[in-house]
């Protein structure tokens, strides 16, 4: 799968139609008078946030989104047909923002949300218009204006509940295939996953769920630019909770307390707000710990909380897990 959260495309309404100079030509109706029709109205250019989509990939291969002219008016104070809006379907989550001023235009965070972002330019005026008792024969009439065009910043940051936040290799893309349905691919090696994945997790209260996303495992220095982490930090901002996820075998470079204090440094240094969310810490892969290890992770104070021991290959205290997630998420937001 290939994944883009961010694109740079041009939009452009329609421009409204021309107005038209006509003249009524009828027989036995002499001096008819101007019968000359106003032009239709430009189309407009329509954000619409698509569920089924996730990505901003489309936006790779096409950059310019113009919305149809309207018609020119025509005889008999016959209007110009409006110009067909255009319809682009983004990702929920997704934000527009104007290149050159940075102003957000819209956040499209709801399933079907729709937002004009560029309208269509007025039709012009006929000479009909223009008919006077003073006037009767105007030969004048107005052109269409033109539709509003800008150059846009499409940003998409994923909308989860929980946010997975760990390095490479602490278990991430192994909890949330075993918590949900989601299919990530996992192996034993650093940067398996390189794309962010979502999950959606059975609550333990019936009828009920949340979204958990597994976003590409953080390093040090993630904050600055390296390895894959500053590209998806972006992920974390929406969500609701953040699951630290620990490594606690003595494979690991960090203790957890370590790594917990790198990861909290990281998310600190790109955006201070992240930690103002509630913070769950779990240490991972406790079917590689001895007995001893377990107990001894169990008993550790990281972040004023004992950290619950759980193991993705074996189910160990995910039962748990879940429910102190949903516990969390429950519970209204101060």
């Amino acid at each position: 799968m290939q994944f883009l959260d961010q694109s740079e495309i041009r939009i452009e309404a329609g421009k409204g139609g021309d107005g038209v100079i006509s003249w009524r030509r009828e027989k036995y109706v002499p001096k008819g008078g101007p019968d000359g029709g106003n032009g239709g109205k430009g189309g407009d250019v329509i954000f619409e946030a698509d569920p089924q989509l996730s990505t901003l990939l489309d936006f790779r291969y096409k950059k310019v989104h113009k919305a149809d002219d309207g018609d020119k008016g025509g005889g008999k104070n016959c209007t110009g047909h409006n110009g067909a809006d255009i319809i682009i379907r983004v990702p929920p989550g997704t934000i527009i923002r104007e290149a050159l001023t940075g102003n957000v235009l819209a956040d499209l965070t709801e399933p079907f949300q729709r937002i004009v972002v560029a309208k269509g330019g007025k039709g012009g005026l006929g000479n009909w218009e223009f008919a006077t008792a003073t006037n009767q024969a105007p030969r004048k009439q107005t052109n269409g204006k033109p539709g509003e065009s800008f150059d846009l910043e499409l940003e998409l940051k994923l909308l989860a509940d929980v946010a997975l936040v760990g390095f490479p290799n602490a278990g991430k893309s192994t909890l949330i295939s075993r918590i949900s349905a989601a299919k990530p691919k996992i192996a034993d090696y650093p940067f398996t996953t390189l794309v962010p994945n979502l999950g959606i997790v059975q609550a333990p209260e019936e009828h009920r769920s949340f979204v958990v996303a597994d976003v590409p495992g953080l390093i040090e220095g993630a904050s600055e630019g390296k390895g894959l982490g500053l590209q998806f930090l972006r992920h974390i901002e929406r969500s609701r909770v953040l699951l630290f996820l620990l490594d606690g075998t003595e494979l690991a470079d960090l203790t957890p307390k370590e790594a917990y204090k790198v990861l909290h440094r990281e998310l600190k240094q790109y955006n201070p707000v992240l930690l103002t969310k509630p913070i769950i810490i779990a240490i991972t892969k406790a079917d590689a710990m001895g007995d001893d290890e377990r107990k001894a992770a169990s008993r550790l104070t990281i972040a004023k909380q004992h950290p619950l021991v759980i193991s993705a290959v074996s189910g160990t205290n995910l039962d748990l897990l879940v429910r102190k997630i949903w516990d969390v998420l429950k519970t209204p937001a101060v």
